[in-house]
């Protein structure tokens, strides 16, 4: 049972809904009347809940993801003045770090956003931390808003199998790792964006011995390398194979030519000289602001910089697809909202979800300088110059390329290995084929299981 001590105090209708996303419920199935009774208690209606305290974790810490949660929460409260929202937000290291503890404490929050990734929504899956959301996405008609993209957030209820399965949660933005570049430093360097990976490896030594650093990178964290290695692999290695190997289901295998010829290009660009000195100890989010501030040339990360970056660079800075045709990059949603099993009310948990998703808040992240996960397209005219092309990337990824999911996603331990793999490539502390051997190691161990 996924019951927790907090569960004693919910109405029935609360309760119902847990007992139907409960694994163990099936057995009951016979004498509770199965899904269909428990769908009929969902209620969308939260107006006449009682008075109660809504407490969110979030990580949208940074500009323009802070400005869209506090407008949206002071939306949502006007809207519902029966329910005051007590925020969390911490960075997204820190959340990793923090989620899980107090998941599993006496005071767990209602709502979180957990990482799509084994490591995180799916272990919370496995462990009864979150809850299946099926019966609200039907009465909120999530299916027909989100298509696809609840893949991303789907897991079989003993969360073996990744990308079909129950909902665990919605995302409110889309993501895509592309390429940025300041336009007056490429002017200056007498470039223009590579309309090809071959255009790209050409660029690279002249930007060296024209005294500029062409590309940057701040790994002390591990993950930023994922980034860069997934754009990379996305040059080499067939998007389907990928995508087995990023949702961590049987079927694919790291130890092929294509992975092994990704690691070697990621090293010898360290090699070359054509990163920043000190990858691995340098901060991700200083070398951005150093980015913004004129260092390097190109700088290969996510969307989530946007907004940051168009108030540091203002026009000058664009950010673009990897460049090759029918692009294949790593990307697909922000972190998904979930409801944990220790939320006091369902009902008030998903409507709140459902509000802070709805096409009016895709209009308000769009405003802040973030990418709707829903019609990012209809947004980019209006938005800054970076903001809109990250939406026309997006959309175009979508549309015409191939979006791949986050590597690290894989397998409860993916971050790690990934993380420590990368860092030894990166350092030269291993080779190319002993990196693809290294993720292979932990991928095999996972999808036998």
């Amino acid at each position: 049972m996924r019951t927790s001590a907090k569960f004693v105090g919910l109405g029935a209708a609360a309760l119902l809904v847990l007992t139907a996303c409960n694994p163990s419920a099936e057995e009951d199935e016979a004498t509770t009347g199965g899904g269909e009774d428990t769908a009929a208690e969902v209620s969308t209606d939260i107006s006449e809940a009682p008075e109660q305290t809504l407490v969110v974790w979030d990580q949208e810490i940074r500009g323009g993801q802070n400005e869209q949660m506090e407008r949206l929460n002071e939306a949502f409260m006007d809207k519902y003045p029966n329910i005051t929202i007590e925020r969390n937000s911490q960075s997204f290291e820190d959340l990793q770090t923090t989620l899980r503890l107090a998941l599993s404490g006496a005071d767990a929050p209602d709502v979180v956003q957990a990482n799509n990734a084994r490591a995180m929504m799916g272990q919370f899956v496995s462990s009864g931390q979150i809850q299946c959301l099926d019966d609200y996405a039907e009465a909120y008609g999530w299916e027909d808003r989100f298509g696809d993209i609840l893949d991303y957030s789907s897991y079989s209820d003993d969360a073996t199998t990744f990308g079909e399965g129950c909902v665990y949660g919605l995302p409110q933005v889309g993501e895509v790792v592309g390429i940025y570049y300041s336009e007056s430093k490429l002017e200056e360097l007498g470039l223009e964006y590579p309309q090809n990976w071959t255009e790209l490896e050409e660029q690279l030594p002249r930007i060296v011995e024209a005294g500029e650093v062409p590309l940057v990178l701040g790994n002390i964290d591990k993950w930023p390398a994922i980034h860069v290695f997934g754009a990379i692999q996305g040059q080499h290695v067939d998007a389907e194979e990928i995508r087995t190997l990023g949702f961590g289901n049987p079927g694919g295998s790291w130890e092929t030519d294509g992975n092994e010829a990704a690691a070697a290009q990621l090293q010898d660009w360290v090699t070359e000289g054509y990163f920043n000195d000190g990858v691995n100890g340098a901060d991700y989010d200083q070398v951005w602001q150093d980015f913004a501030n004129g260092e390097g040339v190109y700088l290969i990360a996510g969307s989530w910089l946007a907004a940051d970056l168009n108030d540091a660079m203002g026009d000058d800075v664009h950010f673009a697809l990897p460049p090759s045709d029918g692009p294949t990059t790593t990307g697909g949603t922000g972190l998904p909202f979930s409801v944990t099993s220790a939320a006091e009310d369902v009902d008030v948990a998903a409507a709140y979800i459902d509000f802070i998703t709805s096409d009016e808040a895709m209009e308000i992240l769009a405003e802040t300088g973030n990418v709707p996960v829903l019609n990012a397209a209809d947004f980019a005219g209006d938005a800054d110059q970076v903001v809109g092309d990250v939406m026309t990337a997006f959309d175009e990824l979508i549309a015409s390329g191939n979006i791949v999911p986050y590597l690290d996603w894989a397998t409860a331990t993916m971050d790690q290995v990934l993380g420590d793999a990368l860092q030894n490539l990166i350092a030269g502390n291993s080779t190319p084929e002993e990196f693809t051997q290294t993720v292979e190691s932990a991928y095999a161990e996972a999808t036998n299981e």
